[in-house]
């Protein structure tokens, strides 16, 4: 259960936060919210429609926000246009804590020049190097290395052992998950002579403002100017996005997708699971890619690509259907070939020429 207060809030202060129609009584008591399976007495719990009744129906909750009104249910119902974003809406104002700011930890060590927005938290083992500018509100945990004149805005948030390298600048209230590393260098190498030579990195990792990024995700410098993740966009865990990439705004980016360098993905995408892109690429606005596809063409706006090779999505689950039709597929194309092997041998029998009798 997410706690609220120790006595809750009337169901009626909750339904007027989202604009809710309420069902049942006003002064019902919600203390807390779980799912459907878990909620106790006190919780509010999310019902997205009939799908669910049976489990809505067993539930314990006390109240539900739902799409609509159900007579069958028991409990205060809060009706709502939009019940998933609502149920989020209601979690974030009334149940989850925002923590006091609680300072800097006496082992933070701190370069020159290094600018302290108001009311930061910074955990102890913190390194913040030379020219460093942190802004208001920012949460800082423990193990996060900034870099000289890495610029973090305000309300932002650095999970555990995240890296952020020289130079790069993080906007406001971007999230950071643990173990991120943001700056590295890109990966380019001249060969001469049968050797490797490093080609010096140069530019920076730019992240605009509300994107969360998730842990253990690595986020490489440009060679020149800047890696960008524009605003809006969240990335899940894992996931390698090379220098020079730009990423549109209000993008997805699912768990161990990797995109290769001086790609340029548009706004609005959904990029899913162990998806990669080969560099040089341009994905569309609102293009869709499928778990595991591997882009080796440039997407056009709004296309669905799936597989790998990736082809659009209709085409891939033809082919894919096809597929498991090829065993019977087989069986009779040999069939066929049987009975036009006979009808053959038959023809060519009755076309024999008869023996003359004279």
């Amino acid at each position: 259960m997410t706690p609220g207060t120790p006595d809750g809030y009337p169901v009626i202060e909750l339904a007027r936060a989202i604009n809710a129609q309420l069902h049942g009584p006003a002064d019902l008591p919600v203390t807390g919210v779980n799912s459907l399976e878990r909620a106790g007495p006190g919780d509010l719990a999310l019902l997205t429609g009939h799908r669910l009744m049976d489990q809505a129906l067993h539930s314990k909750a006390s109240a539900f926000i739902v799409p609509q009104h159900f007579p069958d249910l028991h409990g205060a119902q809060l009706v709502s246009a939009q019940p998933q974003f609502d149920f989020v809406r209601l979690i974030t104002l009334f149940f989850t804590k925002t923590a006091s700011p609680a300072g800097v930890a006496e082992t933070v060590v701190k370069g020159s020049e290094v600018h302290l927005g108001r009311d930061v938290s910074i955990g102890p083992f913190v390194t913040i190097g030379a020219r460093a500018t942190i802004g208001d509100r920012v949460t800082i945990y423990p193990g996060v290395f900034l870099g000289d004149g890495v610029a973090i805005g305000d309300d932002s948030v650095l999970h555990p052992n995240v890296s952020i390298q020289d130079g790069c600048r993080i906007g406001d209230r971007v999230t950071i998950h643990a173990g991120t590393v943001i700056g590295s260098d890109g990966f380019g190498y001249v060969q001469h002579e049968g050797r490797h030579h490093k080609i010096p990195q140069r530019g920076i990792v730019v992240i605009e403002d509300d994107v969360e990024i998730g842990a253990n995700v690595t986020i490489d410098r440009a060679t020149f100017g800047a890696t960008h993740v524009r605003q809006g966009t969240k990335i899940d865990n894992l996931v390698q996005i090379a220098h020079n990439v730009t990423v549109g705004e209000h993008g997805i980016i699912v768990a161990q997708v990797g995109i290769a360098g001086s790609t340029t993905i548009g706004k609005r995408v959904m990029i899913g699971g162990q998806a990669g892109l080969i560099d040089h690429l341009t994905i569309g606005d609102q293009a869709m890619i499928a778990a595991g596809a591997g882009i080796e063409k440039d997407v056009k706006p709004g296309a669905r690509m799936s597989g790998r090779p990736a082809k659009p999505s209709t085409i891939f689950f033809r082919s894919h259907i096809l597929m498991h039709q090829l065993p019977e597929l087989n069986k009779q194309v040999s069939n066929l070939e049987k009975r036009l092997t006979e009808i053959e041998g038959k023809t060519a029998q009755t076309r024999k020429p008869k023996k003359s009798t004279s």
